[in-house]
């Protein structure tokens, strides 16, 4: 019987999240991005579009070689200054951002497969340490951060009339 290794584990948890909030994404019109789950939520393409964001930000403050090059202008219009904005030409489409979605993980899921197992214990950038104090607990939240939004897009689902999942 062989024991789980450690980046098994976290490669587990990224794609379990993945499934999830893809899941939840795939049957959506590029309109319904732009819908809010609630009163001071903010619209579900700034979610997804922070989403890559805060994956290029975090996977290139511990492995820069790894670190996606986001579209012109994709940050900015993703910023937190940037939540009530309600100009759909300002956003992506869902295509746009689950091709993105992709190329951001699979350079995520690279650096984890370079690195040394060992590595996952080394301190994460100064910026982080006081919410996720080594590189493995950066990896963790990569994985695990998705599924902190994918709650929100269930009640735009809901609205639309679009199955329940999961």
């Amino acid at each position: 019987m062989f024991a789980v290794q450690v980046k098994d584990a976290i490669r587990s948890t990224m794609n379990l999240s993945d499934m999830v909030f893809r899941g939840y994404l795939g049957d959506l019109e590029d309109a319904e991005l732009m819908r809010r789950p609630g009163k001071g939520c903010n619209h579900l393409a700034w979610q997804i579009g922070h989403l890559v964001v805060a994956e290029v930000m975090m996977l290139g403050g511990m492995f820069p070689e790894f670190k996606t090059e986001l579209p012109e202008g994709f940050e900015e219009a993703h910023h937190k200054d940037n939540v009530d904005c309600e100009d759909p030409s300002k956003f992506n489409t869902l295509a746009e951002y689950l091709e993105l979605m992709t190329k951001v993980r699979a350079n995520t899921l690279a650096a984890l497969e370079a690195m040394d197992e060992s590595k996952l214990d080394d301190p994460a950038p100064e910026q982080m340490r006081a919410f996720c104090p080594t590189v493995g607990d950066m990896m963790i939240l990569i994985g695990t951060h998705p599924m902190m939004h994918a709650g929100q897009i269930v009640p735009v689902r809901r609205e639309c009339g679009k199955p329940v999942m999961f």
